[in-house]
């Protein structure tokens, strides 16, 4: 057994020693580590911020304004989490021969240091793996994405407070730049650390610049890999979920079709001529979808709080918003008092000054300030007051 071990040791060694390069160093793997972290952070923050949208439960969260905060938010996640990418990749290399070190575990300090760093490659792996898939509406594996990117999430952010708490004697020597500390030799070839981390955050800039354009006007020129594009789709904004994907037929929503006004068990019916003569208002509001893209438009169409009125219910009610959609898990959403009563929340009818393409929820949508675009319901068919 003894031999086996010193074989293995020296094996492992020895592929370490080719493995490694003198622009590796700690203080290169305490600078990455200062942008990973930042990156990670921000992207967790506006990720747990779009979750509670969706999911808000007993924390009221439900800010209206400025009316493009979710655009702005979901932006930077999907920014931040494409920047991390290159950082993590870059992280990983620098700390490459570190983690073939034999024996891998010497004392309590080592599990808790080598679990940490773990837990923590493999769920930032898998995360931004999966996070970057989603933005293409591409989902080959059999786990409910949504739920699983949010655990995922508090795995790595626990993991690396861990790994943070372990290695902060070692990661405050190496914070600034230390002339007498030298842990590494002078790269003879090839890359330097400054050239190296050059590199880096060029590579983070080119693929945020490439992608960013779907999230931000001002960046849509360098739009080149990003699933979507701005101004393109029917009406000259994208579209995420078709009639056709949705099993909307021109027929569901023809002539025949009413909008339904519940409650307390009364029930009023509209079609779109009479909605069409009910006072009308126009604002410009973002379609902000949680895979990142985004964009701006006028809408015109009824004040949701004009419908609560019209029904004797109380300004400020709580609202269930059911799409013609026979499934889907947005097939139904519930609206809180603070969007019901909003003055720019619309049921919207027209969108940049025509009425609404079948694509975009025709004849009628939600659209809100400060909304996830899953939440900003099409195809509308009833709107019932809760309580």
């Amino acid at each position: 057994m003894d031999r086996i071990t010193r074989i293995l040791q020296n094996r492992v060694e020895s592929f370490s020693r080719r493995m490694h390069s003198g622009t590796r160093s700690t203080r290169l793997t305490v600078q990455l580590g200062r942008w990973l972290g930042p990156a990670f952070l921000l992207c967790f923050v506006t990720g747990i911020f779009s979750h509670l949208l969706q999911e808000p439960g007993s924390l009221p969260l439900f800010p209206l304004r400025p009316v493009w905060i979710y655009q702005l938010s979901q932006g930077v996640h999907l920014v931040t989490g494409i920047a991390a990418i290159p950082l993590l990749l870059a992280k990983l290399w620098s700390v490459y021969p570190e983690l073939l070190r034999w024996p891998p575990i010497r004392n309590l300090r080592d599990v808790l240091e080598r679990g940490s760093i773990a837990l923590f490659v493999a769920a930032s792996l898998i995360e931004l793996t999966i996070g970057l898939i989603n933005t293409y509406k591409w989902y080959p594996w059999p786990f409910p994405f949504r739920q699983t990117h949010y655990w995922l999430a508090w795995l790595i952010i626990g993991s690396l407070v861990l790994h943070i708490a372990v290695k902060l004697p070692l990661i405050a020597r190496h914070w600034r730049k230390n002339k007498a500390l030298k842990d590494s030799p002078r790269p003879v070839g090839g890359w330097t650390r400054r050239g190296l981390l050059t590199g880096v955050g060029l590579s983070a800039t080119a693929v945020v610049l490439s992608t960013a354009g779907q999230s931000f006007s001002w960046l849509a020129p360098f739009n080149i890999f990003a699933p979507r594009r701005q101004n393109t789709g029917p009406q000259a904004v994208p579209v995420n979920r078709s009639a056709a994907e949705a099993g909307i037929s021109p027929a569901a929503v023809g002539d025949g079709w009413r909008l339904r006004l519940v409650y307390r068990g009364r029930s009023l019916e509209l079609s779109l001529r009479q909605l069409g003569r009910l006072p009308m208002a126009e604002y410009e509001l973002p379609v902000a979808c949680v895979e990142g893209w985004s964009q701006s438009a006028r809408w015109r169409g009824v004040p949701v709080r004009d419908l609560v009125a019209l029904m004797g219910a109380p300004a400020g009610s709580t609202l269930r918003i059911t799409s013609l959609e026979v499934a889907g898990n947005y097939r139904q959403m519930t609206m809180p008092g603070a969007y019901s009563q909003d003055e720019q929340t619309l049921l919207a009818l027209e969108l940049n000054g025509e009425p609404l393409d079948l694509d975009h929820g025709f004849p009628a949508r939600v659209m809100a300030p400060g909304r996830p675009g899953v939440l900003q319901t099409k195809w509308v068919s009833s709107v019932e007051v809760l309580g």
